[in-house]
């Protein structure tokens, strides 16, 4: 047991046989002025232990303590995990534990499963797999930046052109983006384009302010016809027949009440079936140009020559096709003659519906070029009414439209009805060649024209 040591060695107390104290001290004992006070306490090198603290760890040498319960102690072992009991510990031959080694996690082959079917439908369906990334990022040339870039702004024409608009990267358009793909994209979409380059003049019996007037006549009626967003929707076109002269009014209200393939109200106006189709917003692209001449005759001869392109989204009913499929029939391009009243029937659904989503929705465009001539006759020689038009000349070509179809509407094609339910009949085919819709550079050829497909949409 440690005690306090001496502050310095016991005296001999003068008892050496040689007589001689070696203390020094002269026989006194160094004790009796030693105070043991706290200082002393607090000073001293060795601290005793106190009493418990002695008689416990002589019981704990021989007999190690034992955990009565809710502790752990170093030699209870690893602990217990959700009521498993722990994997032993491996050793080496020289008793030093083996590294552990990492479960494998069974989701990863679930995920290289899916990866792999994933991968193998984008092989099997790249042209809808590119559609999309046009959609979403752009075209392939150009990324995301393609997209956004800036479209160049197309004059109206002031001539006949040569050659046909340049080609662009084909795109799938949306409700976002309806003219993306389209060459028509940077055309004007204002009443500017019916403008002429130059007055005309004085032509015949009109004075140059007269045929200004005619002129302006001429374009009103092309706006009301192919523009007034009530009359493409489907509506009756009442500015434009209002237009025109009285038989040329009566033969094409006589259209609107009972279409057929020789009486067609498309000859004269553009019209959608909302049912089907619905224009994306009142913005039309039209590119083309005006001429004046006289007719030899002292009159005047107003051409018009427009191509027309509508953005549309599918309308409620746009997965319904005809049950009983019809010959394809050309479109007639002569104004048709008049008719008598009626209405038409509805065609019953065969198609797959797909559902409508604003802004990602795949639109689509139809493109219809019109060549007219409106005559202006002599009021000294002819009973006309100087503020009426007259046809002397109509031509007109649709692309995207069906064939079939004489009930008064363009029918266009939307990309994601392309998916027929089992049994259903099969559309009649094209059998016309592919043709360009915005090639301007070929006149439009008299009569029936086959029913073809189109080149770019």
């Amino acid at each position: 047991m440690p005690i306090a040591e001496d502050p310095e060695p016991r005296p001999a107390e003068g008892r050496d046989p040689d007589g001689v104290d070696p203390s020094g001290t002269g026989g006194k004992d160094p004790f009796d002025e030693l105070v043991l006070d706290e200082e002393f306490v607090r000073g001293a090198a060795v601290k005793e232990q106190a009493g418990r603290t002695r008689m416990l760890a002589a019981q704990w040498k021989h007999t190690p303590p034992v955990d009565p319960g809710g502790r752990r102690s170093v030699n209870d072992g690893p602990p217990k995990r959700f009521g498993r009991t722990p994997k032993p510990v491996e050793l080496d031959p020289w008793g030093n534990p083996r590294p552990r080694r990492r479960r494998r996690l069974e989701w990863r082959a679930p995920l290289y499963v899916a990866l792999t079917v994933a991968v193998l439908l984008a092989a099997l369906n790249v042209g809808s797999l590119k559609s999309w990334y046009s959609t979403h990022f752009g075209s392939d040339s150009g990324g995301p930046a393609a997209a956004t870039a800036p479209v160049p702004t197309v004059a109206p024409e002031t001539a006949r052109p040569t050659t046909a608009p340049p080609r662009v990267d084909p795109q799938q358009p949306t409700v976002d983006h309806p003219w993306a793909g389209s060459p028509a994209e940077g055309w004007p979409t204002t009443m500017d384009a019916f403008d002429l380059t130059a007055p005309a003049g004085a032509i015949g019996v009109f004075t140059a302010e007269q045929v200004a007037a005619q002129v302006k006549l001429v374009k009103e009626y092309l706006a009301a016809a192919n523009l007034d967003p009530k009359a493409v929707a489907g509506g009756t076109p009442e500015a434009a027949l209002a237009l025109l002269d009285r038989e040329e009014q009566d033969n094409a209200r006589a259209a609107l009440t009972k279409p057929s393939t020789e009486n067609d109200p498309t000859a004269w106006f553009s019209r959608f079936d909302p049912r089907d189709a619905i224009p994306v917003s009142d913005t039309v692209r039209m590119q083309g140009l005006i001429t004046v001449e006289g007719d030899g005759d002292k009159g005047v001869l107003v051409h018009t020559d427009f191509t027309y392109v509508y953005a549309l989204r599918p309308g409620p009913e746009a997965g319904k096709r005809a049950a009983t499929p019809q010959p394809a029939t050309p479109r007639p391009t002569a104004t048709p003659p008049p008719a008598g009243d009626g209405g038409g029937p509805r065609p019953v659904g065969w198609t797959v519906p797909a559902a409508d989503v604003a802004g990602d929705t795949w639109t689509t465009r139809t493109i219809v070029r019109r060549v007219d001539t409106f005559r202006f006759y002599d009021p000294a020689r002819y009973r006309v009414s100087p503020k009426k038009l007259v046809f002397g000349k109509s031509q007109s070509d649709v692309g995207n439209s069906a064939c079939a179809s004489s009930d008064g509407f363009y029918h266009p094609q939307f990309d994601q009805f392309a998916t027929r339910l089992p049994g259903a009949p099969a559309e009649p085919q094209p059998t016309g060649p592919a043709t360009d819709p915005y090639d301007r550079t070929k006149d439009l050829t008299d009569g029936n024209q086959e029913c073809g497909t189109i080149s770019r949409n």
